[in-house]
């Protein structure tokens, strides 16, 4: 399935957003131990809401990751794994099973709650990718959860000169992505860009956003962007996008960015609900047996 796309003349960046701070991740490990590295963390929240959470992981030593992610809940948020490389496979709860590998997207809102399962389905070899938690409005949190997989080749993208996009959210360029959300507006962009190269993504003044560069620098604005760093775009209401800009080598990001919600987040571990009762009662119904 070929999902490249030709991207319309757009109107070009006239204001662009300046970098607000620089965030170096923090290391960490999850699961059964998968060593990865906390991106956005939970001080961020408010400032990048809808977004709780970024994790970046990337081994090539097995002991790494090869535990992975046993059973484990899951309420009130949606998770968004991207995996540049290797094998990873999905079951869960409401009977969804699927495998991804090179460059596929697993999209999973966990709804009302589900309990699911991510290990590795290789011994040997690099396991690099990201996932992403997005939270759901409170009118959406006890919503049946749902799970789809999107393989690589079913992912949108486009060339321009020096430039390839890969559309996973929102649209870039006149090119609609793979999932679209009416409430949070998701934009999820993996941009490579090869070196000297210039690229332009309009985004809505409101939206709160970043860009991880995980390949190479970028100059972001008049902000130095080197390698596993996150730039966080500042707000301004004159800004009408992002420019980015590779220096003497290729470059690879991610820009984020996503209308925020504005409501209370009160997080336990893997329940994310907007009061301290909401979260009790979500404890007590996966110690009861009653999510999905």
């Amino acid at each position: 399935m070929d999902t490249t796309r030709t991207p319309t003349t757009s109107a070009p960046v006239t204001t662009p957003r300046r970098v607000e701070r620089l965030v170096a991740g923090q290391p960490t490990s999850d699961g059964a131990g998968v060593k990865l590295t906390r991106v956005l963390t939970q001080p961020l929240q408010r400032r990048l809401d809808p977004f709780l959470m970024l994790d970046a992981f990337g081994s090539d030593t097995p002991g790494d990751y090869i535990a992975g992610f046993p059973d484990h809940p899951h309420r009130g948020f949606e998770t968004i794994t991207y995996m540049l490389r290797g094998r990873m496979r999905h079951r869960d709860s409401a009977g969804n099973k699927g495998l991804l590998d090179d460059g596929a997207v697993q999209w999973m809102t966990a709804g009302r709650g589900v309990i699911h399962s991510e290990l590795p389905e290789q011994t040997e070899g690099v396991m690099e990718g990201f996932q992403l938690w997005l939270n759901l409005h409170s009118a959406d949190k006890m919503q049946p959860p749902s799970y789809r997989d999107i393989p690589s080749a079913q992912i949108p993208e486009f060339n321009a000169p020096g430039v390839r996009v890969r559309v996973i959210a929102g649209s870039s360029q006149g090119v609609a992505g793979a999932v679209q959300r009416p409430r949070t507006e998701p934009v999820y962009l993996d941009i490579h860009l090869d070196a000297g190269a210039r690229f332009e993504q309009a985004l809505p003044a409101g939206h709160h956003g970043f860009v991880y560069v995980y390949r190479g620098a970028l100059q972001v604005g008049e902000t130095a962007v080197p390698v596993q760093r996150m730039a966080v775009l500042a707000q301004d209401a004159a800004a009408d996008g992002v420019v980015l800009q590779a220096g003497e080598a290729p470059a690879r990001a991610l820009l984020i960015a996503g209308a925020p919600l504005r409501e209370p987040i009160a997080q336990y571990g893997p329940f994310v609900m907007n009061t301290r009762d909401e979260l009790m009662t979500a404890v007590e119904d996966f110690q009861a047996g009653r999510l999905a």
